[in-house]
């Protein structure tokens, strides 16, 4: 995509531990559009979050070694040093972590941290800082956003927390927002509200989203492109319409069905056998071919990510395989 924002291309990460070195992706590769909202789905252990910190160079730069390049706006930020990463990230690029509670700092007020955000990147005052900190806080939908500002992060809950996070990843308008896992550990009323306001913000500002999740019917609500990784590799992309209908991998077939809301009643439950492999323990060939129930001979040979008409799939066996999706019912292959 000449178009694209964020161009991501053979990323590869490795980390040290004392004089061994593992490879925990392997030349991972998308794109995401201006204004455009990518799923990034997987089991945990397959490489989502490493890959959206080593996007943001959030990666400990003396026990990590990236390789491969990171375009956004068409820098590469693969290449950039810790200084100047630290002027464009949270100005240009932005993530909402996690875990709230580890990410924000206790000993400061939530107003403290969204402003301090915003002065970093922004010739703002004091004054000035504040005032669009308590407006990045009534954005995110908390209620007296004034009052809040002074709240220390263990006066709020679960999700205002998250909200607050929201705000101080937006409040200085990034082009690019990385989301890993924000609805993690709330429940379903309040991760409603925080897509909501996601969805609403990205199509205000006009900004792109990664959203980072293992929640597919999550991605069927926000996003408008699907990412499926599997033990460090992207292994399927495509249009969020055409993988729901029929995805060309046999995992991301396994995780659609094994959404509780397709299972019929009093049915068992599908599930994919087995369990992600280790770094230690990556076979060779498709990495998913252990746990794979289309797996021939054939998959033992190296897999690339090659064009699969409406997207792209790492499978050899991709032309010949009709998989059941989410939007049907069972497809024999």
């Amino acid at each position: 995509m000449t178009d694209a924002l964020l161009d991501v291309r053979d990323l590869s990460i490795h980390f040290r531990s004392g004089a061994r070195e593992v490879q925990v992706t392997r030349k991972v590769s998308f794109t995401i559009a201006p204004g455009e909202v990518v799923g990034l789905v997987g089991e945990s252990g397959c490489g989502k979050t490493v890959t959206g910190l080593a996007l943001m160079g959030l990666l400990p730069r003396g026990r990590s070694r990236v390789t491969g390049n990171i375009f956004l706006g068409g820098e590469d930020f693969a290449a950039m040093s810790p200084r100047q990463m630290r002027r464009v990230r949270g100005r240009r690029i932005s993530m909402i972590f996690q875990e709230p509670m580890s990410a924000l700092d206790p000993v400061f007020t939530i107003g403290e941290q969204i402003s301090e955000t915003l002065r970093a990147h922004r010739d703002v005052s004091v004054g000035e800082a504040r005032a669009r900190a308590i407006e990045a806080l009534t954005q995110v939908g908390i209620p007296e956003p004034e009052l809040r500002y002074d709240a220390y992060p263990h006066q709020l809950s679960g999700g205002m927390r998250q909200r607050a996070m929201i705000a101080i990843a937006l409040v200085c308008e990034p082009q690019l927002l990385i989301a890993d896992e924000p609805t993690t550990a709330l429940d379903v009323t309040v991760q409603a509200q925080i897509v909501e306001v996601l969805g609403g913000l990205c199509a205000r500002l006009g900004m792109a989203m990664l959203f980072i999740t293992h929640d597919l019917g999550l991605v069927a609500e926000t996003c408008s492109r699907l990412v499926t990784m599997y033990a460090g590799e992207v292994v399927e992309e495509g249009h969020i319409d055409d993988v729901l209908v029929r995805p060309r991998h046999p995992y991301s077939s396994g995780l659609l069905r094994s959404l509780p809301a397709l299972a019929q009643r009093k049915a068992t439950l599908p599930a994919i056998p087995g369990r992600v492999p280790t770094v230690a323990e990556m076979p060779a060939g498709c990495r998913f071919r252990p746990r794979c129930a289309h797996a021939r001979s054939v998959c033992e040979d190296p897999q690339s990510l090659v064009d699969s008409g409406n997207g792209h799939v790492r499978c050899c066996r991709q032309e010949e395989l009709v998989l059941p999706g989410a939007l049907r019912g069972e497809v024999a292959a």
